[in-house]
């Protein structure tokens, strides 16, 4: 499907973590910042770590810095831990770069544009992939359509992710393809958009993407290798030294696995099976032990408990706003959920939940109050996104070591949306942040990539103001929900680490843990949100090893 790998894969070797790290190095005269066990701020001004690439010793000002093999001058730069983004999709994030990519669309016709012209600079390819779309960006008022499609591409299948994961566009030689007509049913769990007549209009949602889907043809290993390598290298130039990789498949694992072992695995990723059977065939009967050097673990699963909320799919208490026939798409009965969660708590797996419709978090936490009383110690359930919580359920977040993994810049980008479809007397739980810490609760912060950009400066920048980055709305929307710059660091650094269980061995720069760190342009904890979203990434550091910078 893509071109040969090699050069890329070569390139991607030149910063391999093959090589140990420097014995005995200090880096000295930084401005550091770190958060220490009690989730405070620490600074200080020198870092000293082994050749393990673990950190021996943070120093301060004054302190006396003892004889090191290798000394480095920081040069009174900011350094801080690497970032860690709690929620991505790893793979995706390398096909949506190697694809058409339409999130930069404003209309319909501009995504047609740019769909005619990428298969006029492909004509090789048999299919063409893409993601991105999203029919309220464009102020569509409904789905786009098989037909106009066919406008700009009707001889090869087309078949294009809307942004949130939840929905695809084919055309109608997509459609034909997979064998999809009026007779079709729709799946359990999911929708095919029809037409006056019945037919399948273009747009698939949530379970029905796979009765297109399932003909599309597969990357193969070289592709999947080439994608990884794309993905590290977008991660990397943000900042982001490890990710939970939400929905990890086999294929994944085996890519990771792939570059684990020739020495191309820089990020570190907490892999969490998309189903029970990757759970088993990957790690059998408990988590996996840490990998190359703490770069690769899966702890647990991923499971779906409804859609999102642009595609209409998920699960509302009462129906929504601006479609009074719609509630959402349960994806799991609440049988099934508690099945799951029960398999994977019997051998120790962490499950993190899809839950973002109201009626969906409070399943979830049903769930979770009512295993807890079976499964013991410390679990660490997660629920993913909790987007829209009805308020009487936030104080259940902050029972059972709830973990809510959240996207702030989600609440930026839907917060339109999240009003049409829920109506102005529904906000009150939207993306509640500074609620969830009230009660007690856990968060950890993530983005979504590539559903949102794998910018954590633009995720705190978003946690810290609630607006976008064009200062909108004028202070903030729903603005007691924001959290504290120290807060949101802590989300995107020792929080995140906290949620997959890897506290103790990165997240923070403390004597025990990895060496992964940044040097910046700018402190995080004095900077405005704008400064904050132009933050320059001078180097990145993982274990001791320099992957990034001059």
């Amino acid at each position: 499907m893509l071109r040969t790998v090699s050069a890329a894969l070569a390139a991607v070797s030149a910063l391999a973590l093959a090589a140990p790290a420097w014995a005995d190095t200090l880096v000295d005269n930084v401005d550091g910042i770190t958060i220490d066990a009690e989730g405070k701020v620490k600074r200080f001004s020198g870092l000293i770590f082994d050749e393990e690439g673990k950190v021996t010793a943070v120093l301060a000002r004054g302190d006396k810095r003892p004889a090191v093999d290798y000394r480095l001058d920081g040069k009174g730069r900011v350094m801080l831990p690497g970032m860690i983004d709690a929620h991505v999709h790893v793979m995706d994030i390398g096909f949506a770069a190697l694809t058409l990519d339409l999130s930069a669309t404003t209309s319909l016709e501009d995504a047609l544009t740019k769909i005619r012209t990428f298969a006029e600079e492909n004509p090789g390819r048999p299919w063409i992939i893409g993601r991105g779309w999203n029919q309220e960006k464009w102020g569509l008022g409904r789905f786009p359509t098989a037909a106009e499609l066919d406008t700009v591409v009707a001889d090869r299948p087309v078949w294009l992710e809307r942004a949130d994961n939840h929905a695809n566009w084919g055309n109608t030689l997509a459609i034909q393809t997979a064998g999809v007509t009026a007779k079709t049913p729709d799946p359990s769990g999911g929708k095919i958009i029809r037409d006056a007549k019945g037919n399948p209009a273009g747009v698939f949602v949530d379970n029905a993407v796979q009765l297109v889907g399932k003909v599309v043809p597969p990357p193969r290993p070289e592709d999947r290798d080439l994608a990884f390598a794309k993905a590290q290298e977008v991660l990397l130039g943000k900042g982001v030294t490890a990710v939970a990789d939400m929905g990890t498949e086999l294929v994944d694992w085996n890519t990771f696995r792939r570059a684990g072992d020739a020495g191309r695995l820089m990020v570190r990723i907490m892999a969490y099976a998309d189903s029970i059977d990757t759970l088993e065939q990957v790690a059998g009967p408990e988590p996996t032990a840490w990998l190359y050097a703490d770069h690769l673990r899966m702890p647990g699963i991923k499971l779906y408990l409804d859609g999102a909320l642009g595609s209409r799919g998920a699960v509302l208490k009462a129906p929504y706003h601006d479609d009074p026939g719609a509630r959402g798409l349960p994806l799991l009965s609440p049988s099934q959920l508690r099945n799951l969660m029960s398999r994977a708590a019997m051998d120790n797996f962490q499950t993190a939940v899809h839950a973002i419709g109201d009626g969906a978090n409070a399943e979830v936490l049903a769930a979770i109050e009512e295993l807890s009383t079976s499964y013991k110690g410390d679990r660490r359930w997660r629920i993913e996104h909790a987007q829209i919580i009805d308020p009487v359920d936030i104080a259940r977040l902050g029972q059972h070591g709830v973990i809510a993994s959240m996207q702030p810049l989600h609440q930026t980008s839907d917060r339109l949306m999240a009003e049409a479809r829920l109506g102005p007397d529904r906000l009150a739980g939207a993306y509640p942040w500074r609620s969830v810490l009230k009660v007690g609760g856990r968060l950890a912060f993530g983005s979504d990539a590539p559903v949102e950009p794998a910018d954590p400066w633009a995720g705190m920048a978003a946690a810290i103001s609630r607006t976008d980055a064009g200062g909108q709305p004028f202070g903030g929307w729903f603005p007691q929900e924001t959290v504290s710059r120290e807060q949101a660091l802590a989300g995107f650094t020792s929080d995140a680490a906290y949620a997959g269980f890897a506290e103790g061995r990165f997240g923070r720069l403390v004597p025990g843990e990895r060496a992964d760190f940044l040097l910046v342009d700018r402190d995080p904890l004095f900077a405005s949100p704008d400064a904050l979203r132009e933050t320059k990434i001078l180097q990145v550091w993982i274990g001791g090893v320099k992957v990034r910078g001059e």
